[in-house]
């Protein structure tokens, strides 16, 4: 059976339970009229995006262009850098979404660049002085203070305005250059109008995306023709659907990163740490049966897909429980270097060397085996991970729980759309007022599309011109643009209230372990009450940061 088709390979959006955090950033890539340094504010403490200025404001990208093309780059690119996990969301649907919004645009400038052409490139002369006009007026817009540079502005295209009109009803010329001059100047502005037309359509599409994205209803499907191959001869399309299951393979990766004080990335800071450290002593009159710390962790993983059958009603949601081998990196690394090898397949390291690595990498260099139990909350807004890893040193046994909290994404993704109004006194009853809704693309806008449009098809021109979104390193869509859950109080009682529980059930999934084993297990049972009494401390800490 032919396996091209129309319908083929394109994946449906998020997991059920993180949809709002993989909408919310999804919705940033049809952001019409929202300045690209908007996004500078959802800068968090860990992981700063920054905006490149180019050489003319006038081809100044917006937030949805700057945004769709710099993720685009970054998590499709032929030769890009490994990527952090998301979690909490699903990468492929936001990059669906940005491609989609890039085609959007390519059509309306498709448009543009026609009617650039016809009324702009075949009128050069006129188009520069009305172009250099409006770059004046930004750049007094933009450098100048208050409404005195406003003035200025306006004034300046007022005096164009008046030479386009001495041009047309007074010219020391006659014949085909008098026609000529006349129309340069007109040919430009119903240039505009028409391009107007086609902004605001486009800029109506774009939003109704935006906020049918945010309103929960799950948002309109991104449509990209491009990943879909129709035929075996369709190299691009075939790549770019590649690239695509190749995300998500990534995603699924059993390897994470410890960046020292950032913790886990992708997992949010390590707020809390619980140690269980006690020697190993035969039981009176018996034999310790020998085990390793494989051994110990396989009753505590069993344990912990328990977790959601509690005793009372109001339970666990299911979590997921995964093994982590988990490599070491600098707090300040601006990439990381996933492992290769024939033990790893599709990113994923296989459950015999999963099994080596926690028997035997305990102490000195290489990686190490955590056993990690997560919790994907407030539909993705939240997501909880207890960490916890197994070392026997000697004598003794050390079991240890830590606990990592990624929070909500800033709320400058979650904004919706606002419509476009201004309020007016009413003709007659002069006392009273109403509101009349604007053109969501004013003057300035247009000419700024119409401009950029014939340079869509040379993208690394347009970055040099206008300037470019740059994301932070190492980038993952869910933790760049991630808040602490600490301000917002359910979610701080949510994260405090899963480590009392998950610790317990790792304690006597332990506890009975050992006993079978022929281990006196007083002391561990005495030192787990402790812990279990440390664990009521509500107030969540910067684990990561030794006071030394």
């Amino acid at each position: 059976m032919d396996s091209f088709g129309p319908g083929a390979q394109v994946p449906l959006q998020g997991s059920d339970g993180q949809t709002v955090a993989t909408h919310a950033l999804a919705s940033a890539a049809y952001r019409e009229n929202v300045e690209v340094e908007e996004i500078l504010k959802a800068n968090n403490e860990w992981h700063e995006s920054s905006v490149t200025k180019g050489k003319f404001s006038l081809f100044k990208p917006t937030l949805g262009e700057a945004f769709s093309r710099a993720v685009q780059v970054r998590m499709l690119g032929g030769a890009r850098k490994p990527l952090i996990q998301s979690f909490g969301t699903e990468p492929q649907p936001v990059v669906e979404h940005c491609l989609a919004a890039t085609n959007i645009r390519k059509q309306r400038d498709k448009r543009l660049t026609l009617i650039t052409v016809v009324f702009g490139v075949l009128f050069l002369p006129g188009m520069l002085v009305w172009l250099t006009a409006f770059q004046l007026r930004r750049t007094l817009a933009g450098g100048a203070s208050g409404k005195r540079s406003g003035a200025l502005g306006a004034l300046l295209l007022v005096g164009v305005g008046i030479l386009a009109l001495l041009f047309l009803f007074k010219l020391p010329f006659t014949g085909f250059l008098a026609l000529y001059l006349r129309a340069m100047f007109v040919a430009p502005v119903l240039g505009w109008f028409l391009a107007k037309r086609v902004c605001e359509s486009t800029a109506k599409d774009l939003r109704a995306r935006w906020d049918s994205l945010l309103s929960g209803g799950g948002g309109m499907g991104p449509k990209i023709p491009e990943a879909v191959p129709h035929d075996p001869n369709e190299t691009a399309a075939e790549e770019l659907r590649q690239q695509l299951e190749k995300l998500t393979a990534e995603q699924r990766s059993n390897v994470v990163f410890y960046a020292g004080p950032k913790g886990v990335l992708g997992m949010g800071t390590r707020w809390g740490s619980w140690h269980l450290a006690e020697e190993l002593v035969p039981k009176e009159g018996k034999e310790i049966h020998a085990f390793r710390t494989w051994d110990v962790i396989r009753p505590i993983h069993d344990e912990l897909k328990l977790l959601e059958r509690g005793t009372l009603k109001t339970g666990f949601p299911k979590p997921s429980v995964n093994h982590w081998i988990v490599t070491p990196v600098g707090e300040g690394a601006k990439e990381v270097a996933r492992p290769e090898g024939e033990d790893i397949v599709a990113y994923q390291v296989k459950p015999h060397e999963i099994q080596r690595v926690c028997n035997e990498n305990q102490f000195g260099k290489g990686n190490r085996h955590y056993l990690g139990v997560q919790f994907v909350l407030w539909d993705g807004q939240l997501v909880l991970t207890m960490m916890v890893t197994v070392t026997a040193l000697l004598h003794t046994l050390r079991i240890e729980v830590t606990g990592h909290a990624l929070g909500p994404v800033h709320g400058l993704f979650t904004t919706k759309p606002e419509p476009k109004k201004k309020v007016v006194s009413k003709t007659v009853r002069f006392w009273e007022t109403r509101e009349i809704e604007l053109p969501l693309i004013d003057n300035d806008e247009v000419v700024r599309l119409a401009v950029r449009a014939p340079l869509t098809w040379f993208p690394p021109v347009l970055d040099f011109l206008g300037g470019k979104l740059v994301l932070p390193e190492p980038f993952g869509l869910r933790h760049a643009w991630a808040s602490q859950p600490w301000r917002h109080r359910f979610m701080a009682d949510d994260a405090i209230r899963a480590a009392t529980p998950v610790m317990r059930a790792v304690h006597a999934a332990t506890i009975k372990m050992l006993d079978e084993h022929g281990v006196d297990t007083e002391r561990f049972s005495n030192r787990s009450m402790v812990l279990s009494g440390f664990v009521q401390d509500p107030m969540p800490k910067k684990a990561d940061s030794y006071d030394a």
